[in-house]
Order: C-alpha cells, then structure tokens, then sequence
C-alpha cells in the first residue's frame, strides 16, 4: 500500500458502521440535502443490529407511561445512567415506533390489531415491542431499504482504519477497500462512529465476528477517552457451550430457569421478579449455580431454560428462531424438552463518550468538533451500569437520529478541513507493517488467549486478584503482538490482514476494561467484585473517563452522573 495510491473523498458527511444508527443518521442527513458517505466493513443488512430477537422498548400499554419506563432504565442502570439523556430516549420512544413503522417495519400484532407488546426483565410492565423473535432485523432490513431508496452511497466492505483529528477536530477517516486493499481517505465536515460493540474479546459471546470494538481503539490510540469501558452485559441465555444468544423473550412469554436439582432457583435470588429480573441479576444466579455444582449438561456448565408448559402455537408464532438455534447448535426441541443455557458475553454499556446531541467529549466538560458517536460502541450513558433488555434497539434508532439531525445543525457551521495523503500514511505504515512483519506469534493463537484470559478473570465475577492477573496478561499480549506474522500478503480480500488489525484493537480496549474494573472498587450492574460486593454511592457513583498514557498505561479521571428525578435507591427485584 502506497502513499501515491490515496484517494481523496469529499463529503459533508461520512459515518462508519451501517447498522440501525448509522443509517438513522445516514437518512436524516440525506433527507436535509446533504452529501453523505456511509462506510461498513459488512455489507449493511449483516451488521449486528439484525440479530436483535426480542424487541425494541416503548410505552405504549395502556397501564404503561414514559415514566415508568424512565424509572425501570435508571433503576436497571444500578443508578449509573444520566437521567437527562434516559428521559429524552423513554419520551420519545413511542414516536420512534411510528417512525420505524410508517417506513415500512411489520411489527407483530394483538388481538385489537395493536402494536404487540411483550414483558422483558426489569420493567414493572410489558413494553418489548416486536416482530416475532426477529426484530432486530426486521428493523434493520426496513431502514436500509429507504437508505437504499433515497440513494444514500454505501461503501461497504470497507475497512476504516484511522480517525482523522488533531487539535480538537475531526475531518473524516482513512480507510482502504478490503477487495483491493485500495487506500483512501473520506475528508468530511462532520463524522460519526456507529460501530457497534467489542463482545468477541470474551471466548463465550452472542457477538458478531464483526463486533471487534474496532472504533474504540482507533479513539483512544488518537488520545481520545473511553467511558465506562468496565460495564460489560453478559446475558443470561446463551446457548450452552456456544454463546449464541436465545432472546429474553423466551423469559418474557415465561420460560423457567431450572438447576440439576429440578429447582426453580431464581426464587433465592429474586423472589419478586424471579426469571423476569435484571440481565445481571439472572446471569450471576445462573453462573452461581453452575459454581456451586448444580449445573446441567456433559460438562455441568449450563442450566435449563424450561418452555415446554407452553403452548406449541405460541413457541411456533413468537419463538420460531430460538427453536430454530436450539435445534441447530444443541439438538434440543423446546417444544419436547428444556434447552441448556449459560450466561453470554453480550453487550458494551461503556464506549465512546458522547452528550445527549451524541457529540464525542474529549474529556468530561469538553467536545470535539465535528465528530459524533451512537448505538453500541457510544456512551451517552442511558444504561448506565446495566441495561435493560430491549432498550439497546431503541438506543441506537433514537440516537442514531439524533445523530443524524445534530450533524445536519452543525455541518454549515463547520469549515471542511481539507485532507491531504500524507494523512493517510498511519494507516497506509499500519498495514504495511502487519503485512512485512515476520515474527513467529499467530493471530488465532493470541486472540484465543485474549478470549479465554478475559472470560476467566474479568466476566462475570471479577477480584482484585483476578483482574491485575488479567492485566498482567494484556500486557504479555501486547508485546507478543509486536512479533506477529500472518501468511496471506495480497490485496485482495485479505482476511488475515484483517484479523490481526482487529486483535490489535481487541487488545487495546481490553487493557480499558480490566483497568476500569480495578479502580472500580464497588459492585454496581453488570460489574461485580467479590472483594467490594456491595454498591458504594459516596465513592463510585461517578462515570469512568480512562485515557492511554504512553504505550500501554492508562489514565484514569471520573465524571459526575446526572440526577434528575431519581435520587439511587438499593436495587432490588
């Protein structure tokens, strides 16, 4: 790859990642007459937002209100989100239902003909609107039909490999086509990341290939902080041995979670809320189970998700696919038998920092021009320490439009930046150096050790002991990266290439985590110490803000959280 090669794009816009919140965006842009470019490594209708299964989240019951579904988010946030953005999300969410559905999406329906609606865990009433148990992409495939429509120019199978910035602003991105290794930078006023998460650096996760957290890494290596990188989800039914996620609505319709005992052990662990508590919740019961001997299957690493008292015909309408995976991957029919189950890597609450506009902060109090975040890889903090099931959907519909309409307030404001090649050339040295390098370490060998370190000592229950373990780890990694060496050299379609940039990056956000959560000497959400195990507000009810400093050393500052309505309370379900 060569310097001279560069190609230069000129845009008002330009978004990486093509899934429901850069689209939203991409659309919002586009209807204001803007020139906008969208740039995916996947082509648009494979990004991970379509393997959303159970809903997207909206009061629209009659006994339901945009306030309790504000108290359910803060409350399942463990206090954690900022109450200013989850209000603005809960009081538009029924208006981002009519959007997504006068575009074209097909929701399931009642017997009144209404919007159909089903109960997730941690919400006081039932408000997962859905699509069967495909709604993710039924979403997904809805908005890129009038993407496509409008004439929105996709780049897809493009890897972006560099952020733009300096001095406070951004001006685009370098990226090269992953067809031809072609270089090119897409020089813009305005630039946004919706990426998605970074699950695949757990061995256990419903993630996508894709969802490398490659965007988090190219922030930080460009002295940009990472917020609340120590709230990682992990969601209580993947299916045993694979992760691959089986939905919380096979909860909400009233599955039961059962031990090797033939016990319905949710009762010790949440009496009033039982299968129907927090994601948290459900997946430190079950791995609590399954630590103390009562788990399920060969390896008595699982346990059972037990639909069979429900009717064929209600499996068969709203759970076609889960019975589908369970078949497929485990050989079990939920219509005969329980399924075995066991908690999946699954979800980012932390990631880029963003306000409530979705633009990116370069630290607590200040912004970047220019640049903007949303969906999964952002953190505008409306899950705080914990999200619930459902919201992710609406997150990144909503955001992605906030997004989108922010960046079209801002863009005449801005002067485009022009880029020049040489701003190519910390990509074009990247890839030239993964293509030469001739150490004797493999990329599939150092991932898998990345994965299994990570699911050991930094998932679902986590020590002081066990997390300098993990950075200790992180850190041997990191310097066996240097001594990499991959077999494919071509342009063309060069997957080996590809994956060792991704580890490079699955490395760098891993350091972010592990670092966040020691630091984080309280249990709060998702992020569980068993050396801290209770909540402590007086010293941790604050946002994480962690920087590199130097090579592989972090900074760590805290930010205040947003307390509107709800002073935090003891969680319990």
């Amino acid at each position: 790859m060569q310097l001279e090669d560069v190609k230069i794009y000129e845009y008002d816009a330009v978004i990486v990642g093509a899934g429901l919140a850069g689209l939203a965006a991409a659309r919002e842009l586009k209807e204001a007459g803007k020139k906008v470019a969208v740039i995916t490594k996947l082509h648009p209708l494979r990004s991970h937002s379509g393997a959303a299964q159970g809903g997207i989240n909206a009061a629209l019951g009659e006994d339901d209100s945009v306030e309790l579904h504000m108290f359910d988010t803060v409350k399942g946030s463990d206090y954690l989100g900022d109450q200013d953005a989850i209000e603005l999300m809960c009081s538009k969410a029924p208006e981002t239902i009519r959007w997504i559905e006068r575009m074209g999406a097909v929701f399931s329906r009642d017997e009144k003909g209404r919007i159909a609606i089903r109960p997730f865990g941690g919400q006081s009433r039932p408000r997962a609107c859905y699509a069967a148990d495909r709604t993710g992409l039924t979403l997904l495939q809805t908005i890129y039909e009038q993407a496509y429509r409008a004439g929105i120019e996709v780049f897809d199978e493009w890897y972006c490999a560099d952020l733009l910035y300096e001095n406070g602003k951004a001006k685009g991105v370098a990226a090269y086509n992953i067809r031809t290794s072609e270089p090119a930078i897409f020089n813009a006023k305005v630039t946004m990341f919706a990426t998605g998460g970074y699950g695949r650096a757990y061995k256990i996760n419903s993630n996508a290939h894709a969802n490398t957290g490659d965007a988090l890494s190219i922030f930080a290596r460009r002295g940009l902080p990472l917020e609340d990188m120590e709230f990682v989800q992990f969601h209580p039914s993947g299916l045993g041995g694979s992760g691959i996620l089986i939905s919380e609505a096979a909860r909400g319709e009233g599955g039961r979670l059962y031990n090797s005992e033939g016990e319905r052990f949710m009762k010790r662990y949440a009496p009033n809320a039982m299968e129907l508590a927090s994601r948290d919740v459900v997946s430190r019961a079950i791995m609590e189970e399954i630590r103390q001997g009562r788990g399920v299957g060969p390896n008595k690493d699982a346990v059972y998700i037990d639909l069979t008292h429900l009717p064929k015909e209600t499996i068969l309408t709203k759970l076609p696919e889960l019975r589908d995976l369970a078949l497929t991957f485990l050989g079990q029919d939920m219509l005969k038998e329980p399924i075995m189950i066991a908690a999946t890597a699954h979800y980012s609450m932390g990631g880029i920092p963003v306000n409530i506009r979705t633009q990116v902060k370069s630290s607590p109090t200040e912004l970047v021009e220019g640049l903007y975040a949303a969906g999964e890889c952002s953190c505008v903090s409306v899950h705080g320490a914990n999200r619930l099931g459902a919201n992710s959907v609406l997150d990144a519909l909503f955001f992605g439009r906030v997004a989108g309409e922010s960046m079209v307030e801002d863009i005449d404001k801005i002067e485009l930046e022009r880029a020049t090649k040489e701003d190519a050339r910390p990509m074009i040295e990247k890839v030239n150096w993964t293509k030469s390098n001739n150490g004797n370490e493999r990329v599939p060998q150092l991932r898998a050790e990345l994965q299994e370190s990570m699911m050991m000592n930094a998932g679902v229950f986590r020590t002081e002991e066990s997390l300098l373990k993990q950075k200790e780890k992180l850190k041997e990694l990191y310097q066996r990266y240097k001594n990499i060496r991959i077999d494919d050299k071509s342009n063309t379609f060069n997957t080996d290439l590809q994956e060792a940039i991704e580890l490079g990056h699955m490395i760098d956000f891993s350091l972010f985590i592990v670092e966040g959560a020691l630091k984080r000497k309280e249990s709060r959400g998702a992020h569980y110490r068993e050396d801290f195990p209770k909540r402590d507000d007086e010293n941790f009810l604050k946002h994480t803000y962690a920087k590199f400093n130097g090579e592989f050393d972090l900074d760590i500052e805290y930010g205040d959280v947003v307390i509107t309505k709800y002073e935090p309370t003891e969680r319990k379900y």
